[in-house]
């Protein structure tokens, strides 16, 4: 019996996951997982078998492990992105492994789970990676404005003074959150809290780092509208005029 609140695609299909890992009866577990929530999914042992698969089946999400015979996570990630940039990616890192997880985050996925992990926490994840990426038919139906900035939370489209800004899947979360609290300051810890959803271990400049790709995008040649508040964490403000 799959979930009792079932994530579908838009159109009604089931959720595709594509699971690379060389471990065979971590492949199982995570398919029988998965599974059970009603999802298709789609495995791959290797990086080249990963990026052959993915190109098939255009997958809605990718659980990568970082540690593979051929190549690395990031090398598949960054293949695969090349086809479908906006796929969102939960790293399998090692207990030890923070460099693999720092690595993984900088270069763009979204997420990471630490071996040995629970099914059930890797499905939270899964959920609500899946949410926020408009991968799924279960989306809120409202727009946030503030100031001349506008964020859709129904088609992830995000405009600044009616020009459309591009967004990863994890930007997006980042914008909300500050859009959600106009003015008000948040603190790097709760940025982590809301956005990642876990306890980054002191590794706060993950969030520096996505509020200056967000600079980049938001704020590029226009009067800006997130502020640094040093030692207090950072407010997103209506442009001044």
């Amino acid at each position: 019996m799959a979930h009792a609140d079932p994530l579908t695609r838009p159109d009604g299909t089931p959720i595709r996951v594509l699971t690379v890992d060389d471990e065979p009866s971590l492949i199982e577990l995570l398919s029988m997982a998965m599974r059970y929530e009603g999802w298709d999914v789609y495995t791959a042992a290797s990086g080249a078998e990963a990026v052959k698969v993915a190109r098939e089946a255009q997958p809605d999400a990718l659980v990568l492990d970082m540690m593979l015979p051929d190549f690395d996570g990031l090398e598949v990630m960054r293949r695969i992105r090349t086809e479908d940039p906006d796929v969102p990616v939960i790293f399998l890192t090692a207990k030890d492994g923070v460099s693999d997880r720092i690595a993984g985050l900088t270069a763009g996925g979204d997420d990471y789970v630490t071996k040995p992990f629970s099914l059930e926490e890797v499905i939270a994840r899964l959920r609500g990676l899946l949410r926020r990426s408009g991968a799924t038919s279960i989306r809120p139906e409202t727009q946030i404005v503030v100031g001349d900035l506008i964020l859709d939370e129904e088609s992830h489209e995000v405009t600044r003074a009616g020009e459309h800004i591009n967004l990863t899947a994890t930007e997006f979360e980042l914008l909300r959150f500050l859009m959600r609290n106009p003015k008000r300051v948040l603190s790097k810890a709760q940025i982590l809290d809301r956005v990642w959803n876990y306890d980054f271990g002191g590794q706060a400049n993950v969030v520096e780092l996505y509020i200056s790709y967000l600079r980049k995008k938001i704020d590029a040649n226009r009067e800006p509208m997130i502020h640094t508040m040093r030692g207090a964490g950072y407010v997103l403000r209506p442009a001044a005029g």
